[in-house]
């Protein structure tokens, strides 16, 4: 029995991806035992978040760091950080910023919900959002020309939830940032990258601790020294709701000094759901195919198009019973509406392939 299943909870298989919802991510059992040992002593919080912003340049390339609870809590901390710096005075007072340089501009298609909204975060951290261009088109002049003396920063979303075509590009970004004199902000949250904004400039990038990282549920800023003084600075306003606890930390750390050193284990995933496609290739109804993430990372997921008609049911009633049973399987359902569903591999615990097969053969052919 798991944890979670002595507290009443039923066993989850994650099919999703490292979603939020379903935990995240499960750690690496070096993670597991520093989260545990840091549980059980005692540190100054202030002198362990500068060593921590002290790791995340090493591993990252960045001048300075800060640990946060996750990207969400990232990108407030950002944002309030460009908007009061490190006077006190202004940090107290987010995020009631009215009168101050607090505008964010955001191309409109990066406008989006991943579980929350984009502008709420910013709003949080007393940013004002500016959307620019329109959802699916944006130009470098709908960038250029709403930048004003009451812009504090620029903010960038790569991420799958957000508009893929017609957006302009990080480096458009960063070079009308350069030009202004002002920050990029890069939310990177499930970015397997940790080098690449901060090699091209850009000051200040947030990325999950608990998603690619395959940390505990954290975060983390990186960029520019100052701004990371500032970031940290937060943790005195509007960052204390937010705050990470010394376990978090450590176990991002830990995370973080793995990093380099983690086997590549994307053709075996992919193995794995080929092997998911060729048992599901006799179920009526049920056509599968490799597909390779929207954002163009190096994630191979089975793509499973259900025909309604030769298998019986919808793609929603599938994922309907396939959450329901115990242990419940969760699949990605972004694409559902069309009647596909994926299977994310990277998650998934060894041998859940079989489960899964096994309970969509069993829903499919009752």
């Amino acid at each position: 029995m798991s944890i979670f299943e002595q507290y009443g909870c039923r066993q989850v298989i994650n099919a999703s991806g490292k979603m939020t919802a379903l935990g995240a991510s499960a750690v690496h059992e070096d993670v597991a035992a520093a989260v545990a040992e840091a549980a059980k002593d005692y540190v100054d919080i202030s002198e362990l978040m500068v060593q921590a912003g002290k790791v995340i340049a090493e591993v990252t390339g960045a001048e300075d760091g800060c640990p946060t609870t996750g990207a969400a809590g990232g990108i407030a901390i950002s944002v309030a950080a460009v908007i009061a710096g490190k006077s006190l005075s202004l940090i107290e007072r987010i995020p009631l910023t009215d009168g101050l340089r607090n505008e964010i501009i955001i191309q409109k298609g990066h406008s989006v919900h991943f579980g929350a909204s984009i502008p709420q975060m910013i709003a949080i951290g007393g940013g004002k959002v500016i959307e620019v261009g329109q959802a699916n088109h944006v130009e470098k002049d709908h960038i250029a020309e709403a930048v004003t003396d009451r812009t504090a920063a620029l903010l960038y979303v790569k991420s799958h939830h957000a508009v893929q075509k017609g957006m302009q590009s990080i480096e458009t970004m960063a070079a009308i940032a350069k030009e202004k004199g002002i920050p990029l902000i890069v939310d990177a949250a499930a970015e397997e990258d940790f080098r690449k904004y901060v090699a091209m400039g850009v000051e200040i990038v947030v990325y999950s601790g608990g998603k690619a990282l395959e940390g505990p549920t954290s975060g983390f800023i990186c960029g520019r020294a100052d701004l990371m003084e500032a970031c940290r600075a937060q943790y005195k306003g509007v960052g204390r709701p937010m705050k990470i606890g010394k376990e978090g930390i450590v176990g991002l750390l830990t995370a973080l000094r793995r990093y380099d050193n983690r086997p590549d284990e994307s053709e075996q995933q992919r193995e794995r759901m080929e092997w998911l496609i060729a048992e599901l290739q006799s179920v009526p109804g049920v056509r599968g195919a490799i597909l390779q993430d929207e954002a163009g990372r190096a994630i191979y997921r089975a793509q499973l198009t259900i025909d309604p008609k030769a298998a019986g049911k919808t793609a929603y009633e599938l994922i309907k019973e396939l959450e329901a049973g115990n242990p419940a399987v969760y699949t990605r359902n972004h694409y559902a509406n069309l009647g596909m569903i994926s299977i994310d591999p990277r998650p998934l615990l060894v041998g859940q392939e079989k489960i899964i097969a096994e309970r969509i053969k069993a829903i499919l052919q009752a």
